[in-house]
């Protein structure tokens, strides 16, 4: 059976934006969200950097309210969600919409996107940081008694002491 080539989809994180470095644009599709675009004030290297890919076809765009709610409800099952921005909400379900229609890979040095991004089989591209090489699910524990909890709390409810977010699963990851 004959595989049908799809066109490639940059979905454009801030951070690799903040880099400074080239990105290679030849052949794809580039975009990013509302979100990212917010923290691109006028003036400046990085507002300039932003202008230019704009130039170069940089497009951006509003993920649905059901990948935002897919995202959320992710992000909480890995641990990821206290750790996400708005915008980097935004990316992840970005992507989760293109992804049936498009080859998709998030451009990102952001460890939390990267790890969401394994968790929903989202190929990812890092630009200074080597990148994630195992998944992780973050909890929260209490530093006074010991008490580990799913969500992300600042004070223990029964002792009254700060929790502290750790790891309890490291898994090695298939970056398609």
């Amino acid at each position: 059976m004959k595989s049908i080539k799809r066109d490639k989809v940059l979905i454009i994180d801030s951070s690799a934006i903040l880099s400074g470095k080239p990105l290679n644009l030849d052949d794809v599709k580039m975009c990013t969200t509302p979100g990212v675009s917010k923290e691109f004030q006028p003036g400046g290297r990085d507002y300039q950097n932003f202008q230019y890919l704009i130039e170069k076809g940089l497009t951006i765009n509003m993920p649905s309210k059901e990948s935002l709610n897919k995202i959320d409800k992710k992000s909480i099952q890995t641990g990821d969600n206290g750790r996400l921005s708005e915008a980097d909400k935004e990316i992840l379900a970005l992507s989760l919409d293109l992804k049936h229609e498009y080859e998709v890979a998030i451009i990102t040095d952001d460890y939390s996107i990267q790890n969401v991004a394994n968790a929903l089989e989202i190929k990812f591209e890092t630009i200074n940081q080597k990148g994630i090489k195992k998944s992780f699910k973050w909890i929260c524990k209490c530093q006074g008694c010991g008490k580990k909890y799913k969500d992300n709390i600042n004070i223990c409810p029964i002792c009254g002491s700060t929790t502290k977010n750790i790891v309890t699963r490291k898994k090695p990851i298939n970056n398609m």
